[in-house]
């Protein structure tokens, strides 16, 4: 039973969503991911101009007039949201307003609905170590306001993050080929390489595009003396002085390797990467990916 909270919360992610999705993504989302084909509607009568390679040959052998094809394009899409709730996805510094879980749930209900609005059918996956929610793809307001509530409610059982189980098991489960957002920060134990062959493989069935979100406190450690850091995800503590030039080096230097395995990881596996950041509005980074996508068609 949804609580007068949960609803209301739900409530105020439609309106925020469907407002970002009828402003910033006027057509944005359309044009990006066009339909798999075209399919036949009717036929009409033929006008000087018209392509002679569309003749309805039969037709206009029974009508005694030249009539040619109209098709369509086939326009639905399956689109399926992985999006990952493990622990360290709970991280909030004090540059961004909001946790990368909450950017996390925004971005997809932003996609969901863009999807939903352009008669697509959507499905969802909530994961950490495994899938913890599975919702096969549909359609409707009905189904769109339940992707809503899960987004919103859902409490993983676990806290850690194992891409390599999540995404051979989304490979045997999704039911046919469609678009894929992946929504992560993609911190995993053993780093990218620990699964890229599973990646590799979901992404032979699956168009597959890595949302990555991230934080700026991931990236370079600030200078306030001793503190102590806890991994959300394994809960290990450490006593870290951040006063020393030599241990924030060390961390950046680290961040900046992990960025770089990220990025050879994408491009070995062919893999679109979008990067979004707790620090600022996320809709506009998605805006640019999808015009970026429409302009290398």
């Amino acid at each position: 039973m949804l609580t007068q909270d949960l609803m209301r919360e739900v409530r105020r992610l439609q309106v925020r969503t469907k407002r970002r999705v009828e402003g910033l993504f006027a057509g944005e989302y359309h044009t990006a991911f066009k339909g798999r084909g075209i399919e036949f509607a009717d036929v009409r009568e033929y006008e000087p101009g018209d392509d002679v390679r569309t003749i309805d040959w039969n037709v206009t052998a029974r009508t005694g007039k030249p009539f040619i094809k109209r098709f369509v394009e086939e326009r639905e899409l399956t689109v399926f949201l992985a999006v990952d709730l493990s622990a360290s996805e709970s991280f909030l510094s004090t540059q961004g307003p909001r946790t990368k879980r909450r950017i996390a749930i925004e971005t997809a209900a932003v996609l969901a609905l863009s999807a939903s609005s352009n008669h697509d059918r959507v499905g969802l996956c909530l994961f950490t170590e495994e899938i913890e929610l599975y919702l096969p793809p549909g359609k409707g307001r009905g189904h769109s306001l339940r992707l809503l509530r899960e987004l919103l409610s859902f409490e993983p059982r676990t806290r850690g993050t194992n891409f390599d189980r999540v995404l051979l098991r989304l490979g045997h489960v999704l039911p046919r080929r469609g678009t894929l957002f992946l929504i992560s920060d993609f911190l995993a134990p053993g780093g990218p390489e620990s699964f890229e062959t599973s990646l590799r493989l979901l992404s032979r069935k699956q168009e597959v595009i890595a949302v990555q979100i991230t934080d700026p406190r991931e990236q370079v450690l600030p200078n306030v003396g001793l503190v102590e850091v806890v991994d959300p995800e394994s809960g290990e503590h450490r006593l870290l002085d951040t006063a020393s030039k030599r241990i924030r080096t060390e961390y950046q230097a680290a961040a900046l390797r992990r960025e770089s395995q990220l990025a050879r990881l994408f491009g070995r596996t062919e893999t679109d990467r979008v990067v979004l950041s707790t620090e600022r509005p996320f809709v506009q980074d998605l805006v640019r990916y999808f015009q970026m996508r429409e302009r290398r068609r």
